[in-house]
């Protein structure tokens, strides 16, 4: 394409506004990054650092576990949000398309947020609302994404570089004898088992997910009922928590009278993942969620340096 279409498919490109960092992602992937007017608080890609934020958090960042679940936990009963959209920004920013979110208020900005947030500013643009529960509906978000914004062509070919990487690992665990149970959790205190795409990755992995069930959310659990699944191995990505401030939360888990004896507990057989960009994060990531997982669990098939490296810092 000559400089000149290319000037006229910027000027008709749609003004975006992302409220969560999976669609900015996506956004990004789409090679779309110029159309974005503003983002969330916690939207970590490079490319949008310098962009106005749209978003601010109740939840106390950098805070352990269990003061954070103690606050989201009074939020919800004062009926309080746990997130505030700036309104008056957003009706200077006037985008044509909004993205957000209807599957978990304690993630990022809900509907009611948006609609609120809309009024407010009295506007009126189009507002896209994602919700995906497992691995190919957040590859269908890639897609309705691209519908929304003109790029179906880009959403198509990356949705299928997205699947083939899935392939490559669900192809290569197929002959591994040995799948071991896996006790995922995607937080600490108190113990919250991972659902939704997790269970799914944790299969395609060649684990056997002990406490989630595919396409179900995630779901409160006790410390006993963690050793009553007789996990092989426990994987820790806590929602919204890079890897080291999670590992600093591992003694709420250790010093449960339930796990002291569990022998994955005893031998040191725990995962801990960035929960920040990998596992929560219903976007382009997930792959790269997934490649991670089958190192840690076949370290034989894929090398143990796969299994951990740096990834972006933001609360999900």
């Amino acid at each position: 394409m000559g400089t000149a279409g290319a000037q006229a498919r910027r000027a008709e490109a749609v003004r975006i506004a992302s409220l969560l960092p999976s669609a900015t992602d996506i956004v990004c992937e789409l090679g779309l990054a110029e159309t974005l007017v503003g983002v969330s608080h916690s939207c970590d890609a490079p490319v949008v650092a310098g962009l106005p934020r749209l978003t601010r958090t109740r939840i106390p960042l950098g805070a352990n576990s269990r003061t954070i679940d103690a606050a989201v936990r009074e939020a919800v009963a004062r009926d309080i949000s746990l997130y505030e959209i700036d309104s008056e920004l957003l009706r200077l920013l006037a985008p044509d398309l909004i993205l957000t979110q209807d599957l978990c208020d304690v993630c990022a900005v809900g509907k009611a947020e948006v609609t609120g947030a809309l009024q407010a500013a009295c506007l009126a643009p189009a507002v896209l609302t994602l919700g995906p529960r497992t691995l190919s509906q957040a590859w269908e978000a890639i897609r309705e994404i691209g519908r929304a914004a003109g790029r179906s062509r880009e959403a198509d070919a990356l949705t299928a570089g997205l699947e083939a990487r899935v392939a490559a690992i669900s192809g290569a665990v197929t002959s591994v004898a040995y799948r071991p149970r896996v006790a995922f959790l995607e937080w600490i205190d108190p113990p919250i088992a991972g659902g939704h795409w997790n269970p799914e990755l944790m299969e395609l992995a060649g684990g056997r997910d002990v406490l989630g069930t595919p396409g179900q959310p995630s779901r409160s659990v006790t410390w006993a009922e963690v050793a009553a699944s007789q996990p092989d191995r426990i994987c820790v990505a806590c929602c919204g928590y890079p890897a080291a401030l999670a590992r600093s939360d591992l003694h709420f888990l250790r010093e449960s009278d339930a796990m002291r004896d569990v022998g994955c507990v005893r031998e040191g057989r725990i995962d801990v993942f960035d929960g920040v960009g990998l596992f929560s994060r219903p976007g382009p990531r997930l792959a790269e969620s997934l490649e991670r997982l089958a190192a840690a669990l076949h370290p034989q098939l894929f090398g143990v340096s796969a299994a951990s490296s740096p990834t972006l810092r933001g609360i999900t």
